[in-house]
């Protein structure tokens, strides 16, 4: 595991971008495995500013998410499909049609994660994911849990993640209590992870889960049995 600390969060962006860009020059065809939530938006705007100013090109790459609100169709303004056209893939040259995110909608929700899980799959995996970690220390919405949970899932969101995310809503109450989330064997089947947080809101979680006992009530501490993870780290948060 690599950590490295910066002190602007466009810094920390720039960096995670500049990893990401460098692996789909590499391989045109990469999969990408995305995040949401506010800390991925400067690296979704550096990852648009590279497609438009120097040419990098999203057009054979294929993108998995790694969660979805329950309830929630592609259409919602909060919902993470509606979220990642307006920060990236409106904004780059990729085929929406090999851009996936969980359906939140699905008739059968459990059928629903089989199927997403088949799909990552059949793509043989995400040559790179990135994460963001939660004020719990999940990461996708992996909540703290007696164990940690292999496949594609549903997750009754724990109360701290509501809160977090309420910012993102007209109010508390209108934030969804379930999600469907990747799970722990998706997550640690990339090849490569880049995890970013920012902020002091953030260091004491972050360095918990970098530093202390690899345990599912801190889901994001299995990352240290990940062989090629980088972390990054902003001092300042905007």
């Amino acid at each position: 595991m690599q950590i490295r600390t910066v002190p602007a969060y466009q810094e920390m962006s720039a960096i995670a971008a500049g990893m990401i860009a460098a692996i789909l020059r590499a391989n045109p065809a990469a999969v990408l495995g995305l995040a949401t939530g506010s800390t991925p938006i400067g690296t979704y705007d550096e990852l648009a500013r590279l497609c438009r100013e120097e040419g990098l090109d999203f057009s054979r790459a294929s993108s998995v998410n790694l969660d979805e609100y329950l309830g929630l169709d592609g259409t919602h303004p909060q919902s993470y499909r509606y979220f990642m056209d307006e920060h990236l893939f409106d904004r780059v040259n990729i085929d929406k049609a090999r851009t996936a995110v969980p359906s939140g909608v699905a008739a059968d929700p459990d059928a629903e994660c089989a199927r997403y899980d088949a799909l990552v799959k059949s793509l043989g995996g995400q040559d790179v994911q990135l994460l963001g970690i939660g004020p719990d220390g999940h990461i996708g919405f992996n909540e703290p849990a007696d164990e940690f949970v292999g496949p594609t899932h549903l997750v009754d969101l724990d109360p701290s993640t509501i809160e977090a995310n309420a910012r993102f809503f007209a109010s508390e109450a209108e934030v969804p209590r379930r999600a469907i989330t990747m799970g722990m064997d998706a997550i640690m089947g990339a090849k490569s992870i880049i995890l970013i947080a920012a902020g002091e809101g953030k260091r004491a979680v972050l360095e918990a889960a970098v530093q202390g006992p690899v345990t599912p009530r801190l889901p994001a501490s299995i990352l240290q049995n990940h062989p090629d993870v980088t972390v990054l780290f902003a001092e300042q948060n905007g």
